[in-house]
């Protein structure tokens, strides 16, 4: 049985393109919920959100070294 590679070679784009088509998904998702309730689709946005939040947690994102940070 072959290994997966753990290696990727993705760059930033790819990875905005990535969470985009995860976001759309994921909304599709929710707004067939709303009309015709289905445990499949429950299961795959939560799926979905869990993705994104890994993804958003390997981010690293970086502030001013001096001065106060302003976010927004």
């Amino acid at each position: 049985m072959p290994d997966y590679n753990d290696m990727f070679e993705l760059t930033v784009e790819d990875m905005e393109l990535i969470e985009t088509a995860l976001r759309r998904t994921k909304e599709e998702l929710s707004q067939e919920q709303l009309t015709a309730p289905d445990s499949d689709a429950d299961d795959m946005v939560n799926r979905i959100h869990e993705l994104l939040g890994r993804l958003h947690n390997q981010k690293v994102f970086y502030y001013p070294k001096e001065g106060v940070f302003v976010g927004g």
